[in-house]
C-alpha cells in the first residue's frame, strides 16, 4: 500500500484507491456483487467481474432506487441520506479502517434501516470515524430495496435484499484482511429493517461461518411476512402495474415505475387468519419466511453467534410526533391500530390504559406501535437466542429523550444511532429540526454506548452480564 494521502489496496477484484484522514483510511463504493440490471434485479447477487487499473474509492457509490422520505417537521436526512442517486453499480460497501496494513482488527458490518424501501451507506449518521479511531474496521452495506429487494415473485428467489447482505458478508470474509480486518472476528449489526435482516441471517443456513457476533438495534425477531401476506403485496403491485406477478413480467418494468406504485401498496390490510401485520402498515416489504426468525434460529448460525439486542423506550413516537398525530390521535385511531396488531383489540386497549392511566390516546398509540413493531419481537428473539446460545445473549434498553420538536420526540426510533456511532455532537443532528433537538447531547452517553459496542465486537462482552429468562439482565442507557 502506498504511504500517502491516497492509499491503494490490492483486492482479488482489483486495486482500489482510498483516502487517509485523521480517522484512518476510507474506501468508498467497493462492489461486492455485479450491478443488478434488467432481469438481474430479480436474481441472486452475482460475482463482480473485477476491474483493471486502480479504482477510485474516494467517492461514494450510487444508491438503490428509493423514494423520497418525508418526516414532517423532523430532518431525517442524516438517517436516510440523499435518496436515490442513480447508477447501476450500487451493490457496494464503504470501509473505514485504522489502516490497511495487514492487521487483524475486529470487523463490524452495518446494515442500514429504512423500512426495506430506503437508506444507504451515504447517510451521514453512519460515518465510521469513531470505530476506526477505536481500532475497529467498519463496513457499511448497500443492498436492494423495495420491489427488486423484497417483493416475492414467481420465478425469483425471495429476500433478495437479504441475499445481498449475505453476499457482502462473503466478500468481507474473503477480502477484509487486505483492509486490516480479521475475517474470523466479524460482527454484523443493523438497525430497524437492517436489524430485522440481521435476525433473518441468524436463521439462514448459508450464513454459518460468516460472522461471530450480531447486534439487533430496534429490529424484530417476528417482523417477517408470511407467504400469504407477501402474496397480497405482490398481487397489489402487479395490479397497479397492470402486469402478471412474475419475475419475467417485472423485469420489463423500469425502476421509476416501481417507485411510482409504492403509494398503492401502502396501508394494505395484511391481517390473515393466523398472523397480524408485523409492520402495522408502515411498509409493504419485509422478509418473507415460513416461520419467524425467532422461531427458526435452529436452522442458522445463531447457536454459534453472540447476540446484543435492544430497543428504545419510545420507539413509536417517530411515527407520530413529526406528523402531528400524537396530539390528534382519537380513541377510534387507537382502536384501529390495536385491531391491526392484536386479535382482541378491546382487551389490548384496556390493558394499555391500566398500565398508563394518565396517557392520552396518542401516547397509548405510541406505546402500542413501539411494542408491535419492535419490543415484543425483540423480546422473543432475546429469549429464543438465550435458550440456544449458552449465555451469549446481552440485552440493552435505550431511554435518552431527544429534545427535538419541543421535547416531544423523546426516546424514539433511530435516536440511539448517534450514540452508537459516537457522533451525537455533530451540528447536523441538532437545531430546531434536528434528530437530537436544540439541546446538547448528554455528556458521556455516546462514549458509554459506543464503547460497549466496540467491546462486544472485540470480545463478545459488552460490559454487563448475559441475559437469561431466569435472570433477565438489561443494561439501561440514557435513563
Amino acid at each position: 500500500m502506498a504511504q500517502s494521502t491516497t492509499p491503494v489496496v490490492e483486492t482479488p477484484a482489483g486495486a482500489i484507491r482510498g483516502h487517509r484522514d485523521s480517522s484512518g483510511e476510507l474506501y468508498r463504493g467497493l462492489p461486492y456483487a455485479a450491478a443488478p440490471i434488467g432481469r438481474g434485479r430479480f436474481e441472486p447477487p452475482a460475482p463482480h467481474p473485477g476491474w483493471s487499473g486502480v479504482r477510485d474509492g474516494t467517492r461514494p457509490a450510487p444508491t438503490a432506487p428509493q423514494p423520497t422520505r418525508d418526516f414532517g417537521l423532523l430532518d431525517m436526512t442524516p438517517y436516510f441520506g440523499p435518496g436515490w442517486v442513480r447508477g447501476a453499480e450500487y451493490l457496494t460497501v464503504d470501509i473505514r479502517t485504522p489502516a490497511a496494513d495487514g492487521g487483524a482488527r475486529p470487523v463490524m458490518v452495518f446494515v442500514h434501516g429504512g423500512g426495506f424501501v430506503s437508506g444507504s451507506t451515504r447517510a451521514a449518521i453512519y460515518d465510521g470515524g469513531a470505530f476506526a479511531r477505536d481500532g475497529v474496521v467498519l463496513v457499511t452495506v448497500n443492498y436492494r430495496l423495495g420491489v427488486p429487494g423484497f417483493l416475492d415473485l414467481e420465478g425469483a428467489l425471495p429476500n433478495r435484499g437479504l441475499l445481498d447482505v449475505l453476499a457482502a458478508l462473503g466478500w468481507v470474509h474473503d477480502t477484509i484482511s487486505a483492509f486490516g480486518g480479521d475475517p474470523e472476528n466479524v460482527t454484523v449489526f443493523g438497525q430497524s429493517a437492517g436489524a430485522t435482516i440481521v435476525g433473518g441471517l441468524l436463521a439462514t443456513p448459508d450464513a454459518r461461518g460468516l460472522f461471530r457476533r450480531s447486534i439487533i438495534q430496534s429490529g424484530s425477531g417476528t417482523g417477517a411476512f408470511t407467504p400469504e401476506q407477501a402474496r397480497r403485496v405482490t398481487s397489489a403491485a402487479a395490479a397497479a402495474l397492470g402486469i402478471e406477478p412474475t419475475a419475467e413480467a417485472f423485469a420489463t418494468i423500469a425502476d421509476e415505475r416501481f417507485l411510482a406504485v409504492l403509494p398503492a401498496l401502502t396501508d394494505l390490510d395484511l391481517r390473515t387468519g393466523t398472523a397480524t401485520d408485523p409492520l402495522v402498515g408502515l411498509s409493504p416489504f419485509s422478509l418473507v419466511l415460513p416461520v419467524q426468525p425467532a422461531d427458526g434460529l435452529g436452522d442458522g448460525p445463531a447457536d454459534e453467534v453472540d447476540l446484543l439486542i435492544g430497543t428504545n423506550t419510545e420507539e413509536g413516537r417517530l411515527y407520530l410526533v413529526p406528523a402531528g398525530t400524537l396530539e390528534s390521535t382519537t380513541e377510534a385511531d387507537l382502536r384501529a391500530v390495536a385491531a391491526r396488531v392484536h386479535p382482541d383489540p378491546e382487551a389490548t386497549v384496556a390493558a394499555l390504559r391500566s398500565a398508563h392511566p394518565d396517557a392520552t390516546p396518542g401516547e397509548l398509540r405510541s406505546v402500542l406501535l413501539g411494542d408491535a413493531l419492535f419490543g415484543a419481537g425483540a423480546a422473543r428473539m432475546a429469549g429464543a437466542h438465550a435458550g440456544i446460545s449458552g449465555g451469549r445473549t446481552h440485552v440493552y434498553s435505550f431511554g435518552y429523550r431527544s429534545t427535538a420538536l419541543n421535547g416531544r420526540l423523546g426516546a424514539a426510533h433511530t435516536v440511539e444511532l448517534p450514540f452508537v456511532f459516537d457522533n451525537a455532537d455533530e451540528p447536523w443532528l441538532h437545531g430546531a429540526t434536528g434528530l437530537l433537538g436544540p439541546g446538547a447531547a448528554p455528556r458521556g452517553l455516546a462514549a458509554q454506548m459506543h464503547a460497549a459496542w466496540v467491546a462486544f465486537a472485540t470480545t463478545g462482552d459488552p460490559g454487563w452480564p448475559a441475559y437469561a429468562p431466569q435472570r433477565p439482565v438489561v443494561r439501561n442507557f440514557g435513563y
